[in-house]
């Protein structure tokens, strides 16, 4: 093993996980303030459930040997992973750092179903999509399995990540339902500075999510520790370019926006192109997840936060472009269409095809057996009052005394108790 891999990946390791927290402030500053902690508590949740999930039984699941599907059944419950070598680090510490990545995933799609989406039934369903969804999709690209078999290219998480969650955040909406007062009322973010320093935090983190995938301090951590501070400033001057030309001014959440899709962008491609490279495709990654936000504003699907705009064509189009732009001369490996490997694209789309198919399936089978068992919505009047109050007894910003009598049919509709008193003052 070698001591500065280890230490490098100890650091990216923290610099992901930050980066769940980091997307509560994102996700938080973008929704009406009622519904703002419980936003961001949609985010900080992951970090339990979905960890404990993931030790239990999903690293096994991706990462352990065996089929063409998913992983065997070895490291259950941590079952063998211990200080051995991984390469030049820690078995422990490569199961942590992935680790990080199936709790950031998990909570990325929350962002499609908040302000509507009971908290008992999101918890249910991120830790069945983590075992059901995202460690077999895991396992297909990095894990050995039939993805990687193919020659499909995905460096920190362009499919796996981003494609996955934003498969899962398109079904979730469609199944769940738009906000009662979606269409006929402007939902407009409570705290644009909120959501700013939630941006920053992230691009901070990702240079843990893009380097860190190298698995070691060397040359290709930083090629890809560069590329990811290349592609998102490209995004962001292209986005830039584009709102003043469309409407003349540059708005905060659009140049958060932008340098998040900059970054999902890079993703796929982190270690295998040139920074002349990350800055075409971060500029050619702008372009149709701005024209996604403007289609998606005419439609009647209420994706609250844009998962689908951002993650999912930002990391399609990610995926496609390492396909074309992918550089034996920088990466020492794989090559796309321009370094003649014109086939490259085409695994790219089936790649991303397979994926999309999986998730939304697999998505729309959990949520329905869930539904089942669980109401999935908040009920219409306690959607008027906010979740903060109704699902955590707590308030984002208090607003004074005074209690509102929600009762548990429309907290929860079908389930049956007494009343509760929802009290603007924080408590139940």
């Amino acid at each position: 093993m070698n001591t500065s891999d280890i230490a490098w990946m100890l650091i990216s390791t923290a610099l992901v996980l930050l980066m769940t927290p980091a997307l509560a402030l994102f996700y938080g500053g973008m929704v009406r303030s009622k519904n703002a902690l419980n936003t961001m508590m949609m985010s900080f949740v992951a970090l339990g459930p979905v960890a404990v999930a993931w030790a239990l039984a999903g690293y096994s699941l991706a990462f352990g040997g065996g089929g063409r599907f998913a992983g065997a059944l070895q490291y259950v419950g941590l079952r063998g992973v211990g200080l051995e070598a991984h390469g030049t680090i820690p078995h422990l510490l490569f199961m942590a750092y992935q680790g990080t990545f199936a709790v950031i995933t998990a909570a990325l799609i929350s962002g499609a179903v908040v302000e509507r989406l009971r908290f008992g039934s999101y918890l249910t369903f991120i830790v069945l999509w983590t075992l059901g969804v995202y460690a077999p999709v895991a396992h297909w690209v990095w894990g050995g399995g039939f993805l990687a078999g193919d020659g499909a290219l995905d460096f920190a998480g362009g499919a796996v990540v981003h494609v996955n969650a934003a498969a899962a955040a398109l079904v979730a909406a469609l199944v769940v339902g738009p906000r009662r007062d979606y269409g006929r009322h402007a939902m407009l973010p409570h705290s644009v500075p909120l959501t700013l320093l939630g941006t920053g935090l992230l691009w901070f983190g990702w240079f843990g999510f893009n380097a860190g995938s190298a698995l070691g301090a060397n040359p290709t951590a930083a090629l890809a520790f560069v590329n990811t501070f290349l592609a998102p400033a490209a995004t962001l001057a292209t986005w830039t370019l584009l709102d003043l030309t469309r409407g003349g001014r540059v708005t905060a959440i659009g140049a958060a926006t932008a340098i998040v899709v900059g970054l999902v962008v890079i993703t796929p491609a982190a270690g295998y192109v040139g920074p002349g490279a990350a800055l075409a495709m971060g500029a050619l990654g702008a372009i149709p997840s701005y024209l996604a936000l403007i289609l998606r504003a005419r439609t009647r699907l209420d994706d609250s936060l844009d998962v689908v705009a951002a993650h999912g064509t930002g990391g399609a189009a990610g995926a496609l472009l390492t396909g074309v732009f992918a550089d034996p001369a920088w990466s020492g490996g794989p090559s796309g269409m321009i370094a003649g490997h014109g086939a490259q694209l085409g695994i790219q789309a089936y790649s991303v095809l397979i994926v999309l198919a999986y998730s939304g399936v697999a998505t729309f089978v959990i949520l329905k057996a869930i539904a089942a068992v669980m109401p999935l919505r908040i009920g219409s009047r306690v959607e008027g009052v906010g979740m903060d109050v109704t699902e955590h007894g707590e308030e984002a910003y208090t607003t004074g005394d005074g209690a509102i009598l929600v009762t548990p049919a429309e907290a929860a509709p079908g389930r049956r108790s007494s009343p509760v008193v929802a009290s603007s003052g924080g408590a139940l």
